[in-house]
């Protein structure tokens, strides 16, 4: 295993993310660190770097340097962005902090920094058709990808912190302030001309800060139940509410928002009305939000460089890997597990009546069943269930994830909580309680077929007749461990479909 570091300096922010990158492709983070140095402010008079701001970046850099040491990192990637791009003291800025921190930066071309979005976008995401509009402080970045082939892309060079500074002024209201950016912003779309040939089904998708903390004032408007940013999906009617309230709000104001970062209060407004103009713009009534950007980008072609000529085929099956590794899980058993689920599922359909897409919600349970035990054996479904509803999971609808959750839960002789269930309601429902209750049972036999992790049984055959199911199962060796133990499901199995359980 290796452990990296990556730094991105951006207009608005630094930041640093250490990477641990296992030996068959794949990763993990497992630390970040987070300033806000506010590179680009202030470049519009004449195009240099400000001294303030530059010595404020090397502190964070000092920092971020110590951290990789004491962290064990044997290789930083660091990359920059807009502000230094342009920037006409460059090169003795790079050079001061090859000198003072001991760190090369690699300044990123608009191309290569937009496709690292887009490759963060693409191997983490389940949206075959997208339109990616990144707001970073110094630049805006629209991504268009059709059948997940990246097909245009635009650098506008202006974002949040530059925005905010070329429409401020004494006397200017903040509202004022918010409707001279859309309108600018809208100007610039309209010079874009592929952006007319883009397909309507293609998804909006927000990847940067602003985004996140878009999130967060939401979260906690509507107290939605998940932390999870990455494929939280959100309305254009709830978001118009939100830049509404902000947008007329003077500073301190704006600071005292619950969620809103006060580091971006005052460029949190330019960038709700860049997101304003362009669902107007493009017609959009909902836009999903992506929680992987430009470092997730350099993370997959850094442990699987594959991702450079082509995106991960499986999204879901990569992150649910990654962590049945991270997590230590048995994967012999994981694997014969998933397998026997999909068995169950399969031959139970008759009974079940779920669509295909519900093997989706059985597969993250069952990959995810035992990742619990990291925490704790006793009550490991209940561990189970918390680090699914906590992980990162790409490729999955929040819905799907908490289904999961609970699914996974159910399969160490656990039913659903009520007020556990309760608190998500505003992702799933009663009926969605009723599939988790069915796929649980699935996953508990399924489990139990394989209590000894021996693969005992290689396969089964489910024969309906009347009101029973008989399970018959195809076994090399002693299966009593097994059977005995799945039959202790029967009782579950009897309120679940309504049938008697044997299996022989």
């Amino acid at each position: 295993m290796e452990k990296i570091g990556i730094i991105d300096l951006g207009s608005n922010s630094a930041r640093l993310v250490i990477v641990n990158l296992f030996a068959d492709g794949y990763f993990m983070v497992v630390d970040e660190l987070k300033e806000s140095v506010r590179l680009g402010q202030d470049m519009e008079r004449d195009g240099f770097l400000k001294p303030a701001r530059v010595a404020e970046t090397i502190k964070t850099l000092k920092m971020f340097r110590k951290l990789c040491d004491v962290s064990g990192v044997t290789r930083i990637i660091a990359v920059a962005t807009e502000a230094v791009r342009r920037a006409k003291n460059q090169r003795s800025f790079l050079d001061e902090i090859q000198a003072t921190c001991g760190i090369k930066i690699r300044v990123l071309t608009a191309e290569e920094e937009a496709i690292y979005v887009y490759r963060g976008v693409i191997n983490t995401m389940d949206i075959p058709k997208g339109i990616v509009l990144e707001i970073g402080g110094g630049s805006t970045k629209i991504i268009y990808y059709n059948r997940r082939n990246l097909l245009n892309y635009v650098t506008l060079p202006f974002g949040a912190v530059t925005l905010t500074g070329m429409f401020s002024g004494e006397g200017v209201k903040p509202e004022e302030q918010a409707l001279k950016i859309e309108e600018f912003f809208t100007g610039q779309l309209e010079k874009v001309e592929w952006l007319k040939e883009v397909d309507p089904d293609a998804q909006m998708i927000g990847v940067g800060g602003s985004f996140r903390n878009l999130f967060k004032i939401t979260k906690m408007v509507h107290k939605y139940p998940l932390d999870t940013v990455h494929n939280y999906k959100m309305q254009t009617e709830d978001f118009i509410p939100v830049y509404d309230m902000i947008k007329v709000l003077d500073l301190d104001k704006k600071k005292k928002i619950k969620g809103l970062s006060t580091e971006r209060a005052d460029i949190l407004p330019a960038a709700l009305a860049v997101i304003n103009s362009f669902i107007k713009y493009m017609g959009v009534e909902q836009f999903t939000l992506s929680g992987a950007g430009l470092r997730e980008g350099i993370m997959f072609n850094q442990a699987l460089p594959m991702t450079i000529e082509k995106p991960i085929a499986d999204v879901l099956n990569y992150s649910l890997t990654t962590l049945v590794k991270y997590y230590e899980c048995e994967e012999t058993h994981v694997e014969h597990v998933v397998n026997l689920s999909i068995q169950l599922f399969k031959q139970l359909r008759v009974l079940h009546k779920f669509p295909r897409q519900y093997l989706k919600i059985l597969k993250v349970a069952s990959m995810l069943h035992d990742c619990g035990k990291r925490i704790k054996y006793y009550n490991h479904q209940r561990h189970s269930w918390y680090t699914v509803l906590n992980a990162t999971l790409y490729g999955v609808t929040h819905r799907e994830i908490v289904m999961a959750a609970f699914t996974a839960c159910c399969h160490n002789k656990e039913d659903v909580n009520a007020y556990d269930w309760a608190r998500y309601r505003d992702i799933v429902n009663e009926e969605d309680l009723e599939v988790v209750k069915k796929l649980g049972v699935m996953l508990r036999i399924a489990e139990s077929l394989d209590r000894a992790g021996a693969g005992t049984i290689k396969s089964i055959n489910c024969d309906i007749l009347g009101d029973s199911v008989i399970m018959k199962t195809e076994v090399e060796g002693d299966a009593t461990l097994e059977i005995k133990n799945a039959m202790a499901a029967s009782t579950e199995f009897r309120k679940a479909f309504h049938k008697n359980l044997e299996i022989l």
